[in-house]
């Protein structure tokens, strides 16, 4: 699988120098059923002698050089699973109207903070940690309290050094790096005892702006939605699956298709929604003007492609799943189909429960799609945390680059 911490950016330096602070890549492999799972973590200035590490990680990492990984099989990330965290509690202990202008209706195998059930399992007002239902029945919801990566097998930390500084940080705050590597994340986009989760009751594919998508796409936005460093990544993602020789789909184009790693593409066809910027995609070899909302059915030959590709759009699609129908149809056996995004969109035209999700629900949610349209080899990716280009026009306003989040699986 893709890690894009394999290759450090600064030179190794000399054995033997100090190193009060390290810039550590981590990589966290986990499989849940019938699905693959890495999370990318990037932390700068990790204190080996003063932060609170996995196990003894930490004094590992100070006698390695740059470049250099310490692997942690079985690494003890969080609490094991315990049968008393779920709890049995009736429908009406969810406070549908905890948030004072709208009222949110519980979806089984979804995440809530768990003031939403405030007075119920210990639980106090304002508890912001997170929970999962798990099912949700006329006479009963189970509240499940553990974390979500509890009771997942084998999972596999690996910890690179990137960098290291002379000096350790300014302030004396000792970093709880256990849980930065698992807060609010890895394990939520994972079924809940392999039933799949409510995603698409109610409105869920409703939008803020209705209006047909041929007006909002009319006039060409030649601008990039988002950074350097993501682009980049997303990029190498693409060309560590496809092959050589590939015939690809670009789903969902415009006029930057971040397939330019790839090695020798037989053929890259974009479909999209407005001419002027598919006209100024120099990667395109064909393209066609489509709508999927209005049409969800591609126009193309059966078994034609080798790879298709979707990035940063898939939560415009009104009608997903028929559209990842079509998706499986376009591939020929074997073929990849790689659905990439990050946590920035246009608000109006998002379908309501992408922005209902957490980021890590929304990989579930990507996932979903896969399994129901029968794709196999399934897995997903997160990368957080890498810092923002310094001639990025948000750099000082944030400090991290874009997270990349991607699903991917093949044709049977």
């Amino acid at each position: 699988m893709y890690d894009p911490f394999a290759c450090p950016e600064r030179a190794p330096t000399a054995m033997g120098t100090p190193r009060p602070a390290l810039d550590v890549g981590f990589t966290l492999d986990w499989s849940s059923a019938e699905v693959r799972h890495r999370e990318c973590l990037f932390l700068p200035w990790l204190m080996p002698a003063h932060d609170v590490w996995p196990g003894a990680i930490g004094s590992q990492l100070a006698g390695v050089d740059v470049g250099e990984a310490v692997d942690v099989p079985g690494a003890p990330l969080v609490p094991g699973w315990d049968p008393a965290g779920e709890v049995e509690l009736p429908p009406a202990a969810f406070n549908r109207r905890l948030r004072r202008h709208r009222v949110v209706e519980p979806r089984a195998g979804r995440f809530y903070p768990r003031a939403f059930i405030a007075g119920h399992a210990g639980i106090e007002a304002g508890d912001r940690e997170l929970f999962r239902i798990g099912k949700l029945e006329d006479a009963r919801l189970v509240a499940d309290l553990n974390h979500p990566l509890a009771g997942m097998d084998d999972l596999q930390l690996r910890a690179r050094v990137m960098a290291f500084h002379e000096q350790g940080r300014e302030d004396d705050r000792a970093v709880a790096v256990t849980r930065m590597l698992t807060a609010r994340g890895p394990g939520m986009q994972a079924r809940w005892h392999g039933r799949p989760t409510d995603f698409w009751s109610g409105e869920a594919c409703e939008r803020e702006d209705p209006a047909p998508d041929r007006e909002f796409y009319a006039g060409p936005r030649m601008v990039h939605h988002l950074d350097a460093t993501a682009r980049a990544r997303i990029a190498a993602l693409y060309a560590t699956l496809i092959p050589q020789g590939a015939r690809v789909l670009d789903l969902m184009s415009s006029w930057a298709s971040h397939l330019d790693q790839l090695r020798g593409p037989e053929a890259v066809v974009g479909l999209g929604m407005n001419h002027e910027e598919l006209a100024a995609n120099e990667a395109l070899d064909q393209a066609l003007v489509h709508d999927l909302n209005r049409q969800p059915a591609i126009p193309m030959p059966p078994a034609s492609f080798d790879a298709v590709v979707c990035t940063a759009s898939v939560e415009y699609l009104t009608r997903p799943q028929a559209v990842f129908a079509s998706v499986r149809e376009l591939l020929r056996p074997g073929g990849v189909f790689v659905v990439a995004f990050s946590d920035r969109c246009f608000p109006t035209k998002a379908i309501a429960v992408w922005e209902q999700l957490y980021d890590f629900e929304r990989m579930g949610l990507v996932l979903d799609l896969f399994l129901r349209a029968g794709f196999d080899d399934l897995s997903t990716l997160s990368l957080r945390g890498l810092p923002r280009p310094p001639d990025d026009p948000y750099a000082g306003r944030l400090d991290y680059s874009d997270p990349v989040f991607a699903v991917w699986g093949r044709c049977p």
